[in-house]
Order: structure tokens, then sequence, then C-alpha cells
């Protein structure tokens, strides 16, 4: 049986002016302010209702071997990366979810930074949407994390300490940031609307390793 892989989603959210009315009220009917109105527009990515997956990473932490499944057509050519070590594979995103849970199945373990705040939970209702089957539950009890490890549970002991970003952890720990490449999270949708799909992938495989090398360091600290 395959060992431990991290994961990573990138999602890009629908215009929110696309949204029918009564969507529009519901997702602003706690808004106060234009402030707070333009925010809560912003926020239809992080939801998979209004938003799509566009970019999967799995990083096996053993083998330092990625696969990135990135949005693309049938006429985009797989790439790798100059070392090798990542395999990139445009496909739609229904192709992706059924080749994610057909991948993710044999591993003993899956880490992740909020991934069960986001990751997990948004693979399970796109998938629902679109009708795939997962191969497995990706939200276990909480307080185990044998087969889910979410690195902010685990930093910040189940939230009873402040929560910190991945990036700030990253440059507390020394580990080199995804988010110091140019490209942040909170770029997808813009990217994702201007086809920049090969920089999004790449940027996925940035936050794949900064979490695996953020999860070693903190495993190589804790008790045996």
């Amino acid at each position: 049986m395959m060992s431990r892989v991290v994961l990573d989603i990138e999602t890009s959210g629908v215009p929110f002016d696309t949204l029918d009315a009564d969507a529009q009220t519901y997702l602003l009917k706690f808004a106060n302010g234009d402030d707070e109105r333009e925010e809560e527009k912003r926020k239809v990515n992080l939801y998979p209702y209004t938003a799509r997956i566009i970019c999967i990473g799995m990083l096996n932490i053993d083998s330092g071997q990625a696969r990135v499944y990135v949005e693309g057509g049938e006429e985009d050519e797989p790439w790798d990366s100059e070392d090798a070590t990542t395999r990139y594979i445009p496909a739609g995103e229904r192709e992706m979810l059924e080749r994610f849970w057909e991948d993710i199945a044999p591993y003993r373990q899956i880490v992740t930074f909020n991934g069960r705040g986001f990751d997990a939970p948004f693979l399970h209702v796109r998938s629902a949407l679109l009708g795939v089957k997962a191969s497995r539950n990706l939200m276990p009890p909480r307080y185990g994390s044998s087969s889910h490890f979410d690195l902010l549970d685990q930093l910040t002991f189940f939230h009873a300490t402040r929560r910190f970003n991945l990036d700030f952890l990253c440059t507390a720990f020394g580990i080199d940031s995804p988010k110091r490449h140019g490209i942040t999270g909170h770029d997808m949708n813009a990217l994702a609307a201007e086809g920049r799909f090969r920089e999004i992938a790449e940027y996925n495989a940035r936050d794949l390793r900064a979490t695996r090398d953020l999860y070693l360091r903190w495993m190589a600290a804790q008790p045996d």
C-alpha cells in the first residue's frame, strides 16, 4: 500500500453578476456596507456551489514525485517539470475528479494545510454535483490524524492557538514559501480568466512542496 500524500486544490469562482438574483441576495444578506459586499463577492471561489476546481495536486511524500491535474482541453499535452519530479496533466473538472479519486485511494495518509476546512469538503461536494463517486472519506473524525493530517489543525493544536497562514509558517520555519513567487491563491480567478493554467499548475506544485517540507519539519520534532 502506498504511504503518505500531500493534497492541494485551486478553485475559481463564477463572476458574481452571473448568479441569479436570489443567489446574490442570499450571499450578501449578512454584508453591511459596500466594503463588506465587495468582500463577499470575492468569496465565491471559496464555495463549491459557486466555483469549480481548476487544479488538483498530489505529492507522494516518500518518493517526492508529484502529479498535478490542471484545467485544459483535449488538445493540451501533459508536461513535466524541469527536474522531472512533477507531471502536469490537463483535464476538465469531471475528469480531474475521476482520476483524483482513483489516484488517492491507495494512500494510507493524506496531508493538507487547512484541508479539513477547504480542500476535502470542496472535493466531496464538487464530486457530488458532477456525479463522480468518491473512493474514500477525506473527512474522518477530526481529532485523529492517521488518515488525514491537517497541518493547520496540528500547528494550532486544534485551534487552541492563533491561526497563521502557510506563507507565515513557511517563513518562520525557513521554508521557501510558494507565495513569494509572485502568485497567491487570491490570483486564481484572474489567472483562470486569462487562461494562464500553466502558472496555476506550477503554483500548486510549489504549494505541495512547501506543505511537504512543513510536515516533515513538524514530524521530526514530535515525540516517538
